[in-house]
């Protein structure tokens, strides 16, 4: 379907596969069969994506720097564009060769469990609840969790598990994808309030316009930068002692904070 191609194709930092593939390789396994998986991670952000700049819910109408999927293509084909990205990814993951089939299934239930009601989906609904309303820094902590950090999360968990990690590992991995997560959303916030459309690729100052709450709303610009600074380290604190196989994700932990869009 073209609107899904328009979608995936229109760019973006890929930081979910990214980080999948990252993940894998820090554990020792084999990157190229891990391939498959990683992509159906960004199926699944891109779906998201594109249900979020819908009139309905955030109604953006510039996404990557080009009219948003809804405007390019009207809005019931991109729900429906959306509906066929998230439900291909688990096709794919599915059909992935020369993955042991449990472990695929263990990919599957991490994903739908981040990009559903206890993950992405229900931080979501709380997002839209508190727009325009004071709301305490726990419910702020809790949207940013769920609607982004869960699955950045899950994107890491899963490329070591594709690679057979153990559950030492596995451990140190989940913590790592937790304060990049977060760090990466707060880094949104701020980047809202300080980027340009030009660096965004999409409205600068979106969220203030929408009463949304965020970071720099709620503690500030300069508290929001420490706190994003402070994640990061604890990221690579959590990897600390993984060999050269994690530079990748150190080098991923610390562009979250110092990317421009």
């Amino acid at each position: 379907m073209s609107a899904m191609r328009y979608s995936i194709f229109a760019g973006g930092k890929r930081i979910r596969p990214v980080l999948f593939l990252a993940s894998t390789e820090a554990v020792g396994g084999n990157v190229p069969d891990a391939i498959p998986c990683a992509c159906a991670f960004e199926c699944i952000h891109t779906y998201s994506l594109i249900h979020d700049d819908l009139p309905a819910i955030d109604n953006d109408d510039v996404r990557r720097g080009r009219p948003a999927c809804h405007r390019a293509f009207g809005e019931a084909v991109a729900i429906l564009a959306g509906d066929a990205l998230v439900t291909m990814a688990f096709e794919m993951i599915a059909n992935t060769p020369g993955v042991d089939k449990g472990r695929l299934i263990s990919v599957i239930r991490e994903a739908a469990h981040a990009a559903g009601y206890a993950g992405m989906i229900g931080g979501q609904v709380v997002d839209i609840e508190s727009e325009g309303k004071e709301i305490p820094f726990p419910v702020l902590e809790h949207i940013h969790i769920h609607k982004t950090g869960v699955l950045i999360t899950a994107a890491v968990r899963c490329g070591a598990i594709i690679a057979g990690a153990d559950k030492k590992k596995l451990l140190s991995l989940t913590r790592y994808g937790e304060a990049v997560g977060l760090a990466f959303q707060i880094a949104d916030d701020i980047l809202n309030v300080e980027g340009t459309v030009e660096e965004l690729g999409k409205p600068a100052g979106s969220d203030k316009k929408r009463e949304k709450a965020t970071y720099p709303k709620i503690i500030g610009i300069k508290e929001s930068k420490r706190l994003a600074k402070e994640l990061v380290e604890k990221a690579l604190d959590a990897i600390g002692g993984f060999d050269e196989k994690a530079e990748p994700l150190r080098a991923i932990a610390r562009f979250i904070i110092e990317r421009r869009s």
